[in-house]
């Protein structure tokens, strides 16, 4: 497969269930020659987006150490962090911050989790309970760009 079609299967998923973002930047994929082009040029396209686009994107990613079924990226960058390894007390404190956070913002905690411990997420969870809204809207964006950077390298890794 190839063309836009193929371009969509295999960056489609970078950006949590939310392949319209690869469909934007589609036209001029062609110019896109590595992981770093292809990131930024995928932020501007989720940066440039509206709010309400921005929000149903950050609702489209799981909730951390969530049994809930999630796209297999999430489900391996899940696993790497050792977020399927919890025990019964990390569930707990997991699930308790889940609510809190989703009951204060709206939105699901976002974290890329490469290179991260369960320990320093939830750290980070309980440091970001407290920040403003719009502050943490900007935060969980910016690390949906982490994700999907990460994600591209990945992707590009395993072409080459």
């Amino acid at each position: 497969m190839s063309g836009k079609e193929g371009f969509i299967q295999r960056f489609g998923a970078v950006y949590e269930d939310s392949p319209w973002v690869a469909e934007a930047v589609w036209p001029g994929a062609g110019a896109l020659r590595n992981a770093q082009a292809l990131a930024g040029a995928m932020a501007a396209v989720v940066d440039s987006a509206t709010r309400e686009d921005r929000l149903a994107l950050i609702r489209a990613h799981p909730q951390l150490a969530s049994r809930a079924r999630m796209a297999d990226a999430s489900v391996r960058e899940q696993s790497g962090a050792g977020l399927d390894q919890c025990s019964p007390q990390e569930f707990a404190d997991f699930q308790r911050l889940n609510a809190a956070y989703n009951d204060r913002f709206g939105f699901p905690f976002i974290i890329a989790v490469k290179g991260l411990t369960r320990h320093d997420i939830l750290d980070a969870f309980a440091a970001r309970l407290g920040n403003d809204p719009d502050v943490e809207f900007d935060e969980a964006i910016r690390q949906i760009h982490r994700i999907a950077a990460f994600r591209l390298a990945d992707l590009f890794e395993d072409a080459s």
